[in-house]
């Protein structure tokens, strides 16, 4: 097959192990900087052109869509989905996920667990929603925020209203959560392929630090997870919609809690602490699911 990376950056370890795994299973496979592409939507002939010629060809596309080009993104993913092209991700389940409030709604809908969450717009409102999650300690989170970016720890409610103040200061959409302490800084992220969790690892944050992402010097081991946890990650992936997702949850006394469902989840941290090959896996679910093009027979009747 010939395949598809959606990547700014090609020396990114996830692109380079996509890679690595794809070539090693004897596939075509071309690294394409999203924001380099460029597209002609007119009817019947939707098209992608990068770096002056026409993208064609392709059995799949697999997207790395980092959280700041995700509108564009999309739009490239939409397009090549216009033109008939097998998307590990779709468009849709892309911008559903880096969407925090509409991931939740979606979620709850659904009624997967999940951290007491309040969403308000008026000042007038501050003290009702900070109530509805049980009032400090909380954490306050910026709707579009990644890889810990925008996420406060507020251990007073005058803290959380002055951080709140602040945010509304920027313009900025948030969410107000409640706090769960009895998940002492550690989360587990549960790496989703199709219907299956090919892996998983419990993050540990660094002392003194609430949030369990790698980029703030977490630390990353393998974990067990539950028959339950299990079911809650694919529960979650399927609400959103993603084939490749990565879900962060805690663990707690009322069973798994969601905290974050990842359109695009790193390969490094997950490969290193489980031992799996999960780009591996990646490509083996492209192969069962994308349908290979083949070329127009030459000559014959016409």
């Amino acid at each position: 097959m010939k395949i598809a990376i959606l990547s700014r950056n090609r020396r990114l370890y996830s692109t380079r192990r996509l890679v690595e795994a794809a070539e090693a299973r004897g596939h075509s496979v071309r690294v394409v900087d999203v924001l380099r592409c460029y597209m002609n939507i007119r009817p019947g002939h939707p098209e992608i052109w990068y770096r002056g010629r026409r993208l064609e060809g392709f059995d799949a596309v697999i997207p790395r869509i980092g959280a700041s080009v995700t509108f564009y993104g999309a739009a490239v993913v939409r397009q090549f989905e216009m033109m008939g092209v097998y998307c590990v991700n779709e468009s849709l389940a892309i911008t559903r996920a880096r969407d925090k409030l509409r991931a939740l709604q979606l979620l709850a809908r659904r009624n997967i667990g999940m951290p007491a969450t309040g969403f308000a717009h008026s000042p007038d409102d501050t003290a009702g929603v900070m109530r509805l999650v049980g009032g400090a300690p909380m954490v306050i989170k910026l709707i579009e925020g990644t890889q810990g970016q925008g996420v406060v720890l507020a251990e007073t409610d005058a803290a959380a209203s002055s951080v709140i103040e602040a945010f509304r200061g920027l313009e900025a959409y948030f969410l107000v959560q409640e706090f769960v302490a009895e998940a002492a800084g550690a989360d587990i992220r549960c790496f989703v392929v199709g219907d299956k969790v090919v892996a998983a690892m419990r993050r540990v944050a660094r002392p003194g630090e609430f949030r369990a992402n790698l980029h703030r010097g977490a630390s990353a081991e393998p974990v067990r997870i539950s028959e339950q946890e299990r079911r809650t990650a694919l529960r979650a992936a399927r609400a959103i919609g993603l084939n490749i997702a990565g879900v962060d949850m805690l663990r707690t006394a009322r069973g798994p809690m969601v905290l974050e469902v990842n359109a695009s989840p790193g390969l490094e941290g997950i490969e290193a602490a489980s031992g799996v090959d999960v780009a591996d896996r990646i490509i083996a679910f492209v192969e069962r699911h994308a349908r290979p093009r083949r070329a127009p027979a030459r000559g014959g009747r016409g």
